[in-house]
Formats: structure tokens, C-alpha cells, sequence
């Protein structure tokens, strides 16, 4: 996948438990740890406001654009 989620380099660098961010955001530990591992296809915005404003950071520190090889090989 081109978008690369790094909820859990914020976690680590806030300090914050997966289990006291879910509990704190309103979503399940599980939807959690998917959202981390990248098995989503997409994430609400609402859900991210909430992410972000309860690890005090903005949407780009959770979500980065890796370009896939094969696109970059198609485009050439």
C-alpha cells in the first residue's frame, strides 16, 4: 500500500498505550491494532481528529506516501 501508518512510532514517542488511546478515542483495541498494522482500507476522518488530538501531533505525523515500485515502474 502507497500510505504507510505510523501510529505506532507516535505511540511509542508520546508514551501512550494502544489500550488507553482506543479507550480515550471511543474505538475497539482491535479496530485499533488494525489501523496500526495498515489492514485498513481507510480511516474516518473524525477518527483521526480524535487520534490526533489526543497525541497532540497532526495527520502527516501518523500517515506517510510511499510510492509503490510497481507504480513507479508503470509510469516510466
Amino acid at each position: 500500500m502507497a500510505i504507510e501508518i505510523r501510529l505506532d512510532v507516535m505511540l511509542a514517542l508520546r508514551k501512550v498505550k494502544s489500550k488507553d488511546l482506543a479507550q480515550a478515542i471511543g474505538i475497539s483495541e482491535q479496530n485499533l491494532s488494525l489501523l496500526k498494522q495498515g489492514k485498513v482500507k481507510g480511516v474516518r476522518l473524525g477518527t483521526l481528529e480524535a487520534i490526533c488530538r489526543h497525541l497532540d501531533c497532526q495527520p502527516g505525523d501518523l500517515l506517510v506516501y510511499q510510492p509503490d515500485d510497481a507504480g513507479i515502474a508503470m509510469a516510466h
